[in-house]
């Protein structure tokens, strides 16, 4: 493949223009859009207007006025279609750790004549720790984590589990699980399914109420683009919403809040999972941030994603300096997400190395370097000239300077 190839490949891309609407800083590649995505320019105006108008000038008028209330929903709603969901299933609130306490509750509830909560062992931590958690605060007579290898789900579905809890995407390797196939499996044994979504909303095609999932959580500032700290949703079948009680029981849960009565009566639908008062300025800015995807096609997004890790692939092969990074992610782009991982001894260095040259990239123990690809604004350009400039750190061997092997808080 040569340079002529990749302009012809981003003259041709339907989302080219995407990329117009984000804030991207000068000479920088950015391929971390799957840790943190870059921000919209619309969500700059947003939030300034939500500071100096909305509060600044209405102040608590703007509950009503600019209904702030009805964020929560309004902001689960936009991200609905994005999952395969119909309205009135989703519900934008708390983080995915919160939302997955709730949704872990509501199902051991649902199957309490069970207590084992299945996962995967390279299952993203905060899901295990959340099983962990409530397993010492029930009990292990009420709840028991068993995990195992991610290949060995399908024969350890047996009538003594209770909940299914999977990420579609593995957050290391990219690997992506056959959603419809296992929340199949999983109920004809009479189990419960929570799919985590932080590593496939708004990278790929998701189908939760196709695939007949009964809860599901994910993330707003991955692939959403909503920014630091952004809100997470949740999604919770309509089939079930009548029957379950989630256990943070919060005033904004109540069937009527303003009410103000002392005994709580939870709301009859999606409104019952949230909790205390929504963060209305960072609801605004993922708000502002999925208008991005309003014409928005995620065959598209799918596409564009497969032809740029494929890229990314091909110009690594080329590459003899290369061949100590081992691609641990599926080769085949049906079997993964929008994510390329590659094992080396000195994973660290490079990405550290990399950054300084102004293509960034990230690191996962104990020896990944990760490369994301967000196809609303991620250039086949950008992948060439990434590349490039990683055969230069390869080659150089510049990734062995004291400075790149400096520890940070947060790789």
């Amino acid at each position: 493949m040569n340079f002529d190839e990749i302009i012809t490949l981003d003259k041709a891309d339907p989302l080219a223009k995407k990329r117009l609407e984000f804030d991207l800083p000068a000479n920088t590649i950015y391929l971390d859009g799957n840790s943190l995505g870059a921000l919209p320019k619309s969500v700059k105006s947003r939030v300034a207007e939500v500071v100096s108008q909305q509060w600044g000038n209405d102040l608590i008028k703007s509950w009503n006025s600019h209904s702030w209330i009805d964020l929560p929903i309004k902001v689960g709603e936009k991200i609905a279609p994005l999952i395969g969901a119909a309205p009135g299933q989703v519900m934008c609130c708390d983080s995915i750790s919160v939302n997955l306490f709730k949704l872990l509750c509501s199902a051991l509830t649902l199957n309490s004549e069970r207590t084992v909560v299945l996962s995967t062992k390279d299952n993203f931590p905060t899901d295990l720790y959340m099983v962990q958690g409530l397993s010492d605060l029930l009990g292990p007579d009420l709840c028991q984590l068993q995990m195992v290898e991610e290949q060995d789900i399908q024969q350890h579905l047996t009538e003594s589990v209770a909940v299914l809890l999977l990420t579609q995407v593995n957050f290391r390797s990219g690997r992506l699980l056959d959603m419809a196939k296992l929340t199949r499996l999983a109920h004809e044994k009479g189990i419960l399914v929570i799919w985590d979504l932080a590593h496939s909303a708004g990278a790929l095609p998701v189908e939760l109420d196709t695939c007949e999932a009964d809860f599901a959580v994910g993330c707003g500032y991955k692939y959403l683009n909503g920014g630091p700290g952004s809100p997470a949703f949740l999604y919770v079948a309509k089939r079930h919403q009548q029957e379950i009680k989630q256990p943070l029981s919060g005033w904004m849960g109540h069937a009527k809040p303003f009410a103000f009565d002392a005994k709580y009566t939870a709301a009859p639908n999606i409104n019952q999972f949230q909790c205390g008062t929504p963060s209305v300025i960072s609801m605004s800015a993922l708000d502002a941030a999925l208008d991005v995807w309003q014409d928005v096609d995620m065959l598209q997004i799918r596409h564009k994603s497969a032809g740029l890790a494929d890229v990314f692939i091909e110009l690594i092969q080329m590459n003899n300096c290369l061949t100590d990074l081992i691609l641990i992610s599926p080769n085949v782009a049906q079997q993964r997400g929008s994510q390329l991982a590659f094992s080396h001894d000195a994973a660290f260095a490079i990405c550290q190395a990399l950054i300084q040259k102004g293509v960034i990239a990230d690191f996962r123990a104990p020896n990944i370097l990760r490369f994301g690809f967000t196809p609303l604004y991620t250039s086949f350009e950008d992948i060439w000239l990434a590349v490039t400039i990683l055969v230069n750190i390869v080659e150089s061997e510049q990734y062995k300077e004291s400075r790149f092997n400096i520890t940070l808080k947060v790789t």
